[in-house]
């Protein structure tokens, strides 16, 4: 995300403990689960047991990535975070590296919860995706996997917005991109969780200076659904982004929305553009298939960016809530 350090200097001091304001006792039922007063951008959700824990890009000056727990009556409060000291090898592909790393995604496959993250410089594509894994939340250990990909100036994609998806058959693919040439999706294997194969493009905004990114991809009743982020984030009430997406027969598309027009050309129906207190929408993830998160940015707070939570909808064969 080439605007992402802006952000984490302007609200790094906004972080306070509060909790999750749910409109109903059973996530289930409720359309909007509601929204944390505990600072979160680039959201990402997992749930071991019955607890849900939150990941999230890093605050400047807090190493690492964020990571909060949901507790009783839904109070989120924050966790240690993850790789507060570097990872050595993260310099011999970023070399101006800043103390957070980017946009995580965690998911729970094959009897491990996997956490992708992205490290890289400020407004350039010399980036890297890197993996780390664990067998429990709770425990807030993790073991590094190496880097999965990386970019450089070479490169016409940036390495950054991980996205862990399983297709309907159960294989791993993993889904990227932010702003240059747009959305890439690389098949895994199944052992190592990192690319064996083809580099596919599946989204662009070649009309619109390449603002799209952070990916997300489920499979719901014979489609492929692909959502991203539109626009300008990081600018707290200023911020533009928004929530598109499109669907597709085929993991590696063509993803079109609901007028026909393809992804790949710019295309992309709007999901969520946000309101007069909810302002940019965006780095959002699918959970579970049927939930709906991402940060937004509180007009009646100063601006903080806090995460959301919604069911999604899916009666209509396009996502709704």
């Amino acid at each position: 995300m080439k605007n992402r350090f802006k952000r984490l200097i302007r609200f790094s001091c906004a972080a306070v403990t509060a909790g999750l304001l749910l409109m109903s006792s059973s996530p289930a039922s409720a359309a909007f689960w509601g929204a944390s007063n505990e600072l979160l951008h680039d959201p990402t959700m997992a749930k071991e047991g019955n607890t849900w824990y939150a990941f999230g890009t890093g605050l400047e000056g807090e190493r690492g990535l964020r990571v909060l727990k949901e507790g009783s009556g839904g109070v989120w409060t924050v966790q240690k975070s993850i790789f507060t000291s570097p990872l050595s090898w993260w310099s011999n592909y970023v070399p101006n590296y800043g103390l957070n790393q980017w946009a995580p995604d965690v998911q729970y496959y094959n009897g491990k919860y996997w956490l992708y993250y992205a490290v890289s410089s400020f407004g350039k594509n010399t980036s890297a995706i890197g993996l780390a894994s664990s067998t429990s939340l709770s425990s807030g250990n993790w073991k590094d996997e190496g880097l999965v990909i990386r970019s450089t100036s070479a490169n016409d994609y940036n390495a950054i917005d991980p996205e862990l998806t399983i297709d309907k058959d159960g294989n791993p693919w993993l889904a990227f991109g932010s702003f240059w040439s747009g959305i890439k999706l690389t098949r895994l294997d199944k052992n190592t969780m990192k690319p064996t194969g083809s580099l596919y493009s599946i989204a662009a905004r070649p009309n619109n200076g390449g603002a799209l990114e952070a990916p997300a991809i489920t499979y719901q009743n014979g489609y492929y659904y692909l959502m991203v982020s539109f626009d300008k984030c990081c600018s707290g009430v200023n911020s533009t982004y928004k929530i598109a997406y499109g669907r597709s027969k085929s993991i590696t598309g063509p993803y079109l929305d609901k007028s026909g027009k393809s992804m790949s050309e710019g295309g992309g129906t709007i999901l969520d553009s946000g309101n007069d207190r909810w302002k940019g929408p965006g780095g959002q993830d699918i959970v579970n298939g049927n939930i709906l998160v991402r940060h937004a940015y509180d007009a009646e707070d100063s601006g903080i960016p806090k995460m959301l939570i919604n069911d999604i909808n899916w009666s209509s064969g396009w996502p709704s809530y």
